[in-house]
């Protein structure tokens, strides 16, 4: 069976990435993922689109 690469970041992820604690980091993706619905985007709770994360962050 193949391993797929993962689309999306978790809380924990952006923490670790970030060097924050994962309560911000839970607040960050809240606040990304309300600016994309804003854009008519779909979003998971508690993670966030590994594109639209780099894009914004320079990560």
């Amino acid at each position: 069976m193949e391993m797929r690469e993962e689309k999306f970041y978790t809380a924990k992820d952006v923490a670790k990435m970030i060097k924050m604690s994962e309560m911000s980091a839970y607040r960050l993706i809240r606040k990304m993922n309300a600016d994309l619905e804003k854009e008519g985007k779909i979003v998971i709770k508690g993670k966030i689109s590994k594109r639209y994360f780099e894009e914004k962050t320079g990560i």
